[in-house]
């Protein structure tokens, strides 16, 4: 694999060498061509080597994804509410006196 420098376009190789490297699974957006690209270039733009297509190198199995929403955010947001309307009758009362 070549190193990726600004001046070289980083090709996301088909398939390689399982030495001591990491690979991932990522298909080409492109041409959909399943492609091995190393760990090190998640994050990074790669080129397809059968297409050319260029794409962001990412593994959709870090991606992360918004939790549910809680049984206890429906609690604080009650809190929230009654405190906000505790301040405004306590600000209200002040200006009463």
């Amino acid at each position: 694999m070549m190193s990726m420098t600004p001046d070289h376009h980083q090709r996301a190789p088909a398939a390689a060498s399982r030495g001591t490297q990491v690979f991932f699974q990522q298909g080409c957006p492109i041409c959909g061509r399943r492609l091995e690209i190393d760990v090190n270039l998640l994050g990074r733009r790669v080129y397809c080597q059968h297409c050319g297509g260029g794409f962001v190198a990412m593994d959709a199995s870090l991606m992360t994804t918004v939790a549910p929403a809680c049984p206890a955010d429906d609690r604080v947001d009650a809190l929230l509410e009654r405190a906000a309307l505790a301040l405004e009758q306590a600000s209200t009362d002040g200006e009463a006196d």
